[in-house]
């Protein structure tokens, strides 16, 4: 998954209701936040950088932020396009800076002091985000060049820039009387508020779990490494004997998959499936159904039927309705796979003797089975060839023969964690393009999940500003004894992330509102989603999936597997993530509010698309961060609505060749204009037409053939 900038005037921003940390002043002269970075290509003097600067930073920028809005103000001349709309973009490039800093590292390595400071800035983020888009000076101005653009001959970014600064004052409610805009303000920062407590909620949650075993014929079949990283788990966790299995999906999904005891799958899929759902005081459904209403009344004030409705008329989806339409379609054929797929396992557990009906903990389980019994493939087995240096190999790799990209290491560029690599990425012709930073391991510190940041965007608009990105994931660490060894999945995810680093990289606008990732929300995972369908490619597979120990190229036999079972189980993939995606536009699509139970409304929810109980949404709404406390809200569909593009758009590079230097050229130009340009106008340009659907059923095996 790929998490929002935070450009002011663009965002939402999340905070939760913790207590003030205690106030510390810090000078600019003691704070490197607030200095310029000797560093290189200007990354982050992380090495620096101590909890206690970022809210003195963030208070400092804020008040250089509301100078250069007053500026823009109280300017006697005649408002123009230069004075007023590139000005405001101009505007608060020092909050951008710090808020790029801060977040990243909030979210992969964060403390209780950094929970304090994002709880603390978040209200006031929101708070002064508030303050600019609502004020009617301001808007005034906006108002006057927006209803002279005809007038002003301006094409391209400009006219682009313009419209979406005009578009994002109305959005935010500056059109409204006093009345109104005063309860938005209180809206936005609650939300705010319950946003940032949701999340941390969560993390909480997930922390405090443990499932400890001392019987070793309880571990099944479970991976040596994978053993050894739950060995570490116990010891971390003071437990003299024994292992541990947590909710991180390294150690939940291996157990679920391999254990053949009934009663512990059944305790961690429990354990999963009631996060943040227990009526303690890490309890999200009193948060989540504030949030829900709050978004109903918000949507209300600005005169949308509902939350769905405001959010998706930015996608390229449009309404609620197109939406519901698209994912029907899909829905339809992928449960009656599910189905099928449910009478498989359900027979092969009553011929092992298990008595009763295959429930929720025993899908992955006796999935592993089917899978070996059908294809003889296991997929354990090709571990050993995903070491996660090999697989960043891969990407790397890729990246070189599609745009001539190459990595160098940056061995002493400051970072947040050891863990961190970090790369300078280099064009074709030796230039510099960029630096990525590459997060790999699980920890306490970070939050779940695999994500993309950029901590400095991408811009022209007075010198070429080059991006830095960085890919955060939640792999296995090494063991004493092995390497990271990633599972498929894990290494398809690696590839996914980087598309998104990609599209950073690749950013070349003149203005930062557009840079990279800034993109309507059901485009966004089109570029990372892509990259995933090269890694699956033999040709690539050959390239770096070797065995960490010998260096034997992944067999023939076992590409050969993993083709002929590539489309088992995608009914149960395609309905459990499409069942979150209904949950999420049930929650959005609510007209009023909603006071009754939060978990009989998803109940309702599910019953309503027929859901089969052997399966629950990806992600039930008392975890569901995506849209409760990240910017996913109506738009979870879009992972799908995206792998329709990417499906479209791989297939041309079947057609063309894997590695075909002109369409890899087109495609590089297409995610260089970020949100320039809309982004289906991207895709015609680059396909020729329109994306069709067709694909993605094919490849997921749901066409009925």
């Amino acid at each position: 998954m790929r998490t929002l900038t935070f450009t002011l005037i663009i965002i939402t921003l999340m905070s939760s209701c913790s207590q003030n940390p205690e106030r510390q002043t810090v000078v600019a002269e003691d704070n490197p936040l607030l200095n310029s970075w000797d560093t290189p290509f200007g990354v982050p003097p992380y090495h620096l950088i101590k909890n206690k600067h970022y809210l003195p930073a963030f208070e400092k920028a804020m008040e250089e932020h509301n100078q250069e809005i007053k500026a823009i103000i109280e300017n006697k001349d005649q408002p123009s396009f230069e004075n007023v709309a590139e000005a405001l973009e101009k505007s608060g490039a020092m909050l951008d800076k710090i808020a790029n800093v801060f977040y990243p590292v909030n979210s992969a390595h964060t403390n209780d002091s950094l929970k304090e400071v994002a709880s603390t800035v978040a209200p006031k983020l929101s708070a002064h985000s508030d303050e600019i888009l609502l004020n009617p000076a301001l808007f005034d101005k906006v108002k006057a060049v927006y209803e002279q653009k005809e007038a002003l001959n301006l094409e391209g970014e400009e006219l682009r820039l313009l419209e979406e600064t005009y578009k994002r004052f109305v959005r935010a409610g500056a059109a409204l009387d006093e009345t109104s805009r005063t309860r938005l303000k209180d809206i936005n920062q609650r939300l705010a508020e319950l946003s940032e407590k949701f999340g941390q909620n969560l993390l909480d949650e997930t922390n405090d779990f443990e499932y400890h075993i001392t019987d070793e014929a309880d571990l099944g079949n479970l991976p040596s490494n994978l053993l050894a990283t739950a060995k570490k788990e116990a010891e971390k966790r003071n437990k003299t004997e024994g292992w541990v299995f947590t909710l991180q999906r390294p150690s939940i999904n291996p157990f679920l998959q391999y254990s053949p005891s009934r009663e512990g799958r059944k305790i961690l899929f429990d354990g999963y499936a009631m996060r943040a759902n227990n009526g303690n005081d890490k309890d999200n459904k009193a948060l989540l159904s504030e949030m829900a209403n709050l978004r109903v009344e918000r949507a209300n004030l600005l005169g949308h039927t509902t939350h769905a409705h405001y959010v998706l008329e930015e996608n390229m989806a449009e309404n609620p309705g197109k939406v519901y339409e698209f994912i029907d379609q899909i829905w339809r054929p992928a449960l009656e796979v599910a189905k099928k797929e449910r009478a498989d396992m359900q027979q092969l557990m009553n011929d092992d003797g298990v008595e009763g009906q295959l429930t929720g903990p025993d899908w992955r389980f006796y999935t592993e089975k089917v899978r070996k019994a059908r294809y003889d493939f296991d997929e354990e087995a090709l571990r050993p060839y995903f070491e996660v240096n090999a697989v960043r190999d891969g990407v790397f790799e890729v990246c070189r023969r599609l745009f001539g990209l190459t990595f160098h290491e940056l061995a002493d560029a400051p970072r947040w964690h050891p863990d961190q690599q970090v790369f300078e990425v280099k064009e074709a012709d030796g230039s510099h393009l960029g630096v990525v930073y590459m997060d790999f391991f699980m920890r306490e510190s970070k939050r779940g999940g695999a994500w993309m940041n950029s901590i400095r965007e991408q811009s022209n608009r007075d010198e070429f500003i080059t991006p830095i990105v960085t890919n955060n994931f939640n792999f296995p660490p090494p063991t004493d004894d092995t390497p990271s060894l990633l599972s498929l999945s894990e290494a398809s995810t690696l590839f996914h992330e980087f598309g998104h680093a990609l599209h950073g990289l690749f950013s070349n606008v003149k203005y930062q509102l557009f840079e990279g990732t800034s993109v309507p929300r059901d485009f966004v995972e089109f570029p990372s989603q892509v990259m995933e369908n090269w890694m699956a490619e033999p040709e690539v597979l050959r390239l770096f999936a070797k065995h960490y120990q010998t260096g034997e190229v992944i067999p023939d036999e076992f590409i050969e597997k993993m083709s002929a079972s590539g489309k088992f189980n995608q009914g149960f993939t395609t309905v459990e993530y499409l069942a979150a995606s209904y949950l999420d536009l049930a929650w959005h699509s609510l007209e009023a509010p909603m006071n009754g139970d939060v978990n009989a409304f998803e109940q309702t929810a599910m019953d309503k698309i027929g859901l089969i109980e052997e399966i629950i949404p990806r992600y039930r709404s008392t975890y569901f961060a995506h849209i409760f406390s990240g910017g996913y809200s109506s738009g979870y569909y879009s992972y799908i609505w995206s792998e329709v593009l990417d499906a479209d758009a791989f297939n041309a590079f079947k057609e063309a060749g894997l590695f075909d230097q002109e369409l890899a050229g087109r495609y590089r130009k297409m995610l260089s204009m970020g949100g320039s340009v809309p982004g289906m106008e991207l895709y015609r340009t680059f396909r020729g037409r329109e994306p069709q659907i067709d694909p993605l059923l094919e490849k997921r095996g749901l066409t009925g053939e």
